[in-house]
């Protein structure tokens, strides 16, 4: 194992052993431990009560943040030739039909949303493999199958994002990054966190949150009260 780095260390004992009440403080302390030579992302890390393997307990959705993620999301479109002009001016990244799919075959994914019309879905079974692990694969619920490609490439482009739980019911999402003030972010930790509890499983019994922690991409984990929030 690799030694810890001073700035690391310094981090660590800024955070250990603490758990913050306040969003404010726990928003201040995190920008204090962003300290590498770059500007970093800061992340919400949630542990939940919920089984993904089960239906009735998987956490999958959209929500636009208040203050946005601070990065603008390469978006491709898998839609028919006549919708091509439509796309292209609402700002999609890259647009295609049967050779999209084949450059997504080869392993070419260059782009950080996929949106497709209905009409194209039966074209993308086969790429689930490919889709499915990257988190890119359209889905009605995540409002990346559309037929309005216009306004859902709109929403998307203005912060919209899709967020969901992983198969041990941890939800890993960046909600900003170091460089925004600290009201931004803890308007948009508490957005995100209210869309967590909105869209609660109907699968759930009993305590729906086990844990919250924030940090940054090289800082400390910053452990947050479940109480924070009420």
């Amino acid at each position: 194992m690799g030694k810890l780095s001073r700035r690391h260390k310094e981090n660590i004992e800024k955070t250990k052993n603490k758990i913050y009440s306040n969003l404010d403080d726990a928003i201040q302390i995190l920008k204090e431990t962003a300290t590498a030579k770059f500007v970093e992302s800061v992340e919400l890390h949630a542990n939940l009560n919920i089984d993904p393997k089960y239906a009735d307990q998987q956490l999958r959705t959209t929500i636009t943040l208040p203050n946005g993620v601070g990065k603008e999301s390469k978006i491709a479109v898998l839609t028919n030739d006549e919708n091509f002009n439509e796309a292209k001016n609402a700002g999609a990244y890259k647009v295609g039909n049967d050779e999209l799919i084949e450059e997504i075959t080869q392993g070419n994914l260059d782009f950080d949303l996929l949106i497709a019309t209905p009409n194209m879905m039966p074209k993308l079974a086969k790429l689930g493999r490919v889709l499915g692990p990257k988190g890119l694969m359209p889905s009605p619920k995540s409002g990346t199958v559309s037929n309005t490609l216009e306004s859902t490439i709109t929403e998307f482009k203005k912060g919209k994002f899709e967020y969901k739980a992983d198969k041990t019911g941890v939800v890993h999402v960046s909600f900003g990054k170091s460089d925004f003030t600290n009201t931004q972010l803890v308007e948009n930790l508490d957005a995100l966190y209210n869309s967590i509890e909105k869209n609660r499983p109907s699968g759930v019994k009993g305590k729906y949150f086990k844990s919250l922690f924030i940090c940054t991409t090289m800082g400390s984990s910053i452990k947050l009260d479940l109480n924070a929030f009420v």
